[in-house]
């Protein structure tokens, strides 16, 4: 069994997550999904719309996932990859040549982005719109 493993937030789940989670899944059969904790998206300086309960919830509907841990810290991800016997890692390109040092591990896949979509450019419609529905 080929196993892949990505990590994110994915806060505020849209269609750039699932092109994401459907292209991570075609590279192997079995999907993990690192899902950063509360505590860690503190730590890097990221407010989620909902809390890491609730993301793993949305995340856990997707079809493409199979098993979502938690992510605590930046240190996990060579733990996590010999834990979980991983083949793959795979991120987004925006991360590019970031994870290169556990190619001794696994094999190292950064995925092409979405273009035009991004959960931030997502939180500041939803304020736009909402600020028009209170004026």
């Amino acid at each position: 069994m080929k196993r892949v493993i990505t990590y994110g937030t994915f806060d505020v789940l849209h269609y750039g997550h699932v092109n994401l989670l459907k292209r991570a899944k075609e590279l192997g059969d079995y999907l993990i999904v690192a899902l950063s904790s509360d505590e860690f998206n503190i730590i890097k300086n990221k407010k989620s719309y909902y809390t890491y309960e609730q993301r793993k919830i949305i995340l856990d509907s997707c079809r493409y996932v199979d098993l979502i841990i938690p992510e605590n810290n930046w240190e996990q991800k060579e733990t996590d990859i010999k834990k979980y016997k991983i083949n793959t890692f795979v991120m987004g390109d925006d991360w590019q040549g970031k994870f290169d040092f556990l190619k001794k591990y696994c094999e190292v896949i950064y995925l092409p982005r979405t273009p035009d979509i991004c959960s931030t450019d997502v939180k500041i419609h939803l304020l736009q719109e909402n600020k028009k529905l209170l004026e």
